[in-house]
C-alpha cells in the first residue's frame, strides 16, 4: 500500500517532522487522519509505525499510532435502568 493511499494529506508524515509537538496536537492529527481511514485502520496504523516510528520511541505520535491499535472494550451504555416504569 502506497503512503499516498495511507496518509493522503500527510498528517502522519508531517507530524513526526514538528519540532517540539505535543501529545495533544498528536491526538487531534491522529482523529483527523482516522476520520479518512480505509476499511483496515489497524493495518494502515502498523504500516505508518513501520514507516515513520523506527528509531523514534519517544515521540508523541509513535504513542498515539501505538495506541490506536489496542483493542478496546466494547462500548456500553451508561446509565441507569432503561424502560418505563409501569
Amino acid at each position: 500500500m502506497s503512503e499516498t493511499n495511507i496518509d493522503p494529506k500527510g498528517l502522519i508524515r508531517e507530524a513526526y517532522k514538528i519540532e517540539g509537538i505535543t501529545l495533544e496536537e498528536c491526538k487531534s492529527i491522529f482523529l483527523d487522519w482516522a476520520m479518512g481511514a480505509g476499511d483496515d485502520p489497524k493495518g494502515e496504523i502498523q504500516i505508518l509505525l513501520d514507516r515513520h516510528a523506527v528509531g523514534r520511541d519517544e515521540h508523541p505520535m509513535t504513542q498515539v499510532l501505538r495506541d490506536g491499535l489496542v483493542e478496546g472494550d466494547a462500548p456500553r451504555r451508561r446509565g441507569g435502568a432503561r424502560g418505563r416504569r409501569v
